[in-house]
């Protein structure tokens, strides 16, 4: 590591400030991410804003048919709150499948989106749900948040405070995950609500994306066997040591089929 100073806010006003104050500064919130590039040095801020003691910033709340998360929520409370697993059950699931304990105990939903690593889960669970974040200055909506790589449209020293998830009628997510980082190589969250059906696929390309034919099929027949013989075009799509373009895009039709069965099996039971 290298010498940094470390901010400790106790108030949503106060962690902005002090970023502003900073010449070269960065929120930190769970640090399941950040501190890892600190440690190799891909980054080296000269203050470190941690969100830890801001308590406005915790809890979960159902109010008028929206989920609200507060942006330093961590992934185990997403996935133990009554509400969320009443509510949205595929949500909670999303939750209790991220990382490892020490890494669903420490990482924070704010934080995650955030970064929009392209494999990470909640990516997917806010475009998949239409969400939208809320930060300290404006509301954006999940179609206009993820911009690219490791990119949002957060502009800089904004944080994000919440986020609103309306609740659908039915939501199904499944991921297939790489067996050491739990990461997904293709995971997929289907809703379907009042305004439409939306398929948001992570994992598989630069960002988290929406599919368009999909969600067309599934608008007129909301079953796995209307998507059956769809087909995602992989010249886009990632290839690394883990996984070549062309098995993710066959993953992506097949883990989308299985998310439209969970989300229907959520609906009748």
């Amino acid at each position: 590591m290298y010498e940094f100073d470390i901010k400790t806010p106790t108030s949503t006003a106060a962690a902005t400030n002090a970023f502003a104050e900073s010449g070269d500064g960065q929120f930190l919130a769970g640090g399941q991410t950040l501190i890892p590039v600190l440690k190799q040095r891909l980054a080296m801020p000269e203050d470190l804003i941690a969100l830890d003691n801001v308590s406005e910033l915790n809890g979960i709340t159902v109010t008028d048919g929206v989920i609200s998360i507060k942006a330093m929520t961590r992934h185990a409370e997403v996935a133990a709150n009554a509400d969320v697993q009443k509510a949205i059950p595929a949500l909670a699931k999303l939750a209790g499948g991220i990382g490892d304990p020490h890494v669903r105990n420490r990482g924070t939903i704010g934080g995650s989106i955030a970064n929009n690593d392209p494999a990470a889960d909640y990516p997917a669970a806010v475009l998949g749900l239409g969400a939208t974040i809320v930060t300290n200055i404006r509301e954006i909506s999940a179609d206009d948040f993820f911009t690219g790589m490791f990119d949002t449209s957060l502009d800089e020293g904004e944080l994000i405070t919440e986020i609103k998830f309306p609740i659908p009628e039915a939501a199904g997510y499944l991921k297939f995950p790489n067996p050491a980082t739990r990461y997904a190589l293709v995971g997929v969250m289907v809703s379907k609500s009042a305004s439409g059906v939306r398929v948001a696929v992570t994992g598989a390309g630069p960002c988290v994306f929406r599919i368009a034919a999909m969600e067309d099929a599934l608008g007129a027949s909301f079953t796995p066997d209307s998507i059956a013989d769809g087909t995602v075009a992989a010249d886009d799509l990632n290839n690394d040591i883990h996984a070549s373009r062309e098995y993710r895009a066959s993953l992506i039709s097949v883990i989308a089929r299985r998310a439209v069965s969970a989300a229907i099996e959520q609906a009748e039971g």
